[in-house]
């Protein structure tokens, strides 16, 4: 997978940008606020449909216009691939792959493999399980399309229940028979994404092991602990137990949907106990497990972006981190930061070919 040209109108900050690329490392470098984490974050919109840093579609146009449209071309398996994401106010966004607009965004999800590892991170640790709930989403999406379309036929069916639940609050009424068709699909659909989760664990965590390991130098142990309703029970038994809880709360209490994925170091949650160094350790293992992950299941390096990591790091932890990328592991990587030469310096060290993009 390899990004060969990118430019951006009307993007964040941007007015007009376009970039070319030849080498594998490409470098943005320039003072905080001029644009390089909008570069990284525009290719991570053409992977995703969406913005990594803020979901908000409509925040992305540029203050006073009235549309973005990003357009790239991309080379995977030796053929040239055009993609153009465009948003005009008022108006859906639209996802084009040479030429033709995509029916539903999440037919596009896992065509371009990307990984971003970034100080926004920080969220997957202090965040309530949603966050987490969607980085594994995320990856296992990307590979497995019947996972999302069974995640997005989940979700659609809690809002109808939940709808449900409301009516009846609304109108002091209760159907059972018309809830436990929604009971019956929403088992269905959890049965399947639970056991897909469980297998991602079990194949992911040895692999995030390895990369932790690798980068800290410690023989400190991590966990990923897969925490679910669904150890306990099926879904169906749990949402009829629940059913007053549900009607009191007007909203489904229980189901795959309120699952966590705990983050720990050494059997305690990294949160509570990791030291900041211990915390960033553990995140940037976690994503290039991910990429690693992605890797070995779709047989096609991903593009990494690091965002303004290096600035984070001491020396030991970047150190480690070059070495990999100097491996024939990694393909087109990315790199934003706010000092040229110690960026010049690091990817010197790797002997592979570079770009160097000062913005300003």
């Amino acid at each position: 997978m390899y990004l060969k040209k990118i430019s951006l109108f009307n993007y964040k900050n941007f007015s007009e940008a376009n970039f070319e690329f030849e080498g594998k490392i490409i470098c943005f470098v320039g003072k905080n606020g001029i644009g390089k984490t909008t570069v990284l974050d525009a290719i991570y919109h053409l992977a995703y449909g969406k913005s990594y840093f803020n979901p908000l579609a409509v925040q992305n146009i540029k203050h006073g216009e009235e549309f973005f449209v990003i357009d790239a071309e991309f080379i995977k398996e030796d053929r040239t691939e055009q993609l153009v994401c465009s948003l005009k106010k008022g108006q859906k966004k639209v996802l084009k792959r040479n030429g033709k607009a995509y029916d539903k965004f999440s037919d596009h999800i896992g065509f371009i493999p990307l990984v971003i590892i970034s100080p926004a991170d920080r969220d997957l640790i202090i965040e309530g399980s949603e966050t987490r709930r969607k980085f594994m989403d995320s990856v296992i999406s990307q590979l497995d399309s019947d996972y999302l379309k069974q995640l997005i036929l989940y979700q659609k069916t809690i809002v109808q229940r939940n709808a449900l639940l409301k009516y009846f609050a609304l109108n002091h009424v209760f159907e059972k028979d018309t809830l436990a068709i929604y009971n019956e699909q929403l088992d269905g659909y959890s049965t399947y994404i639970f056991e897909k989760r469980k297998e991602f664990i079990s194949e992911f965590l040895p692999i995030f092991n390895v990369h932790h390991q690798a980068i800290t130098g410690s023989e400190e142990q991590v966990q990923l602990v897969y925490e679910s309703h669904l150890h306990e029970s099926d879904l169906q038994s749990l949402l009829e137990k629940n059913i007053n809880k549900d009607r009191a709360l007007q909203y489904t209490s229980v189901g795959i949907h309120k699952d966590d994925l705990l983050f720990e170091i050494d059997h305690h949650p990294i949160k509570k106990f990791g030291s900041q160094g211990q915390q960033k350790s553990y995140l940037i293992a976690l994503k290039l497990a991910q990429f690693d992950f992605l890797k070995k299941q779709s047989g096609v390096k991903p593009v990494l972006l690091f965002d303004d990591i290096f600035d984070k790091l001491d020396e030991s932890r970047v150190s480690k981190i070059v070495e990999m990328v100097n491996s024939d592991a990694f393909g087109q990587l990315f790199i934003s930061d706010t000092h040229p030469e110690r960026t010049e310096a690091i990817v010197k060290s790797t002997h592979q070919s570079y770009q160097m993009f000062e913005l300003k």
